[in-house]
């Protein structure tokens, strides 16, 4: 019961007490009517202070050891939360620091597969027109070779069309020529000549030429490279006659030395051999 409606029944028993009439029954109707309304107004907006949070708050009164324990239960429960946060941290910082570990394992593999097509896509296109250089070389032979003009513009058209695929895959002869050093990275050597005139490890004469395709060698360039003659022996100095005459001595010296010890070896053998026989002469009489 709200206090207007507990003043309004205070006010009717005050009044009542006091000996004053009543009101009739058209004013009780509608002071009946006018209370409800009232009271149904007090119920709305108690009901709406309900839902604006405006309702006022009872004080509630606990025990001390009660809210000591509920709190030491908290505080433990917030330590156990603490650690169990600290565990699931490190968790995902491992776990993190191992997807991007192989995410980067993932894109230098990666990186290294597509490395590796292009090398092999590269050696394979060099094979392949490697395979083809012998045709170069029968044109160049022809070339040089036939004297007729005809034949020469017939097969330079060919030889044009040839070397145009060659170049469209980036392949192209090395340049060479007579007296440039020997660079072992280019050129092989078949053979080599003495020659005064150069120096050493020069291009004497191109026997095929090289290609190369970008900066890979598809086929090195043989030729053949000079090289420095060895210098001359020195002749043997003569010795001295006393020298010479004195290594005679000796030789006859020691010749004469082994002569005598070989008959006294012999001498020997034979006394030996004679005492033998003498002996078993005595022992048979």
């Amino acid at each position: 019961m709200t206090r207007k409606k507990k003043d309004r029944e205070k006010m009717s028993e005050d009044s009542m007490k006091n000996g004053k009439n009543p009101p009739s029954n058209v004013e009780n109707t509608e002071s009946k009517d006018v209370s409800l309304s009232v009271d149904k107004a007090e119920e709305e907006e108690q009901e709406v202070k309900l839902l604006e949070g405006e309702e006022q708050k009872v004080l509630e009164y606990h025990d001390l050891d009660d809210l000591l324990a509920k709190y030491n239960k908290l505080k433990e429960s917030n330590q156990k939360d603490k650690e169990t946060l600290v565990k699931y941290q490190k968790e995902s910082e491992s776990w993190k620091n191992k997807h991007m570990r192989l995410q980067a394992e993932f894109e230098n593999a990666q990186k290294r597969w597509n490395k590796n097509r292009q090398n092999l896509r590269a050696e394979y296109t060099g094979r392949t027109l490697k395979s083809f250089l012998p045709l170069y070389d029968s044109f160049k032979k022809a070339f040089d070779n036939d004297d007729d003009d005809e034949n020469k513009a017939i097969l330079k058209q060919f030889y044009d069309q040839f070397i145009s695929i060659l170049k469209f895959h980036n392949a192209e002869p090395i340049n060479v020529k007579i007296n440039d050093s020997f660079d072992y990275s280019y050129h092989e050597a078949l053979s080599s000549i003495e020659k005064d005139d150069l120096p050493n490890n020069s291009i004497i004469e191109i026997i095929q030429d090289g290609w190369k395709m970008n900066k890979d060698v598809i086929r090195y360039s043989k030729v053949i490279i000079s090289r420095e003659p060895k210098p001359p022996e020195p002749e043997p100095e003569l010795e001295p006659e006393a020298d010479q005459e004195k290594k005679i001595t000796q030789e006859t010296k020691e010749s004469e030395d082994a002569k005598k010890e070989s008959e006294e070896g012999l001498l020997n053998e034979t006394e030996d051999a004679d005492r033998k026989i003498a002996e078993t002469e005595k022992k048979n009489k």
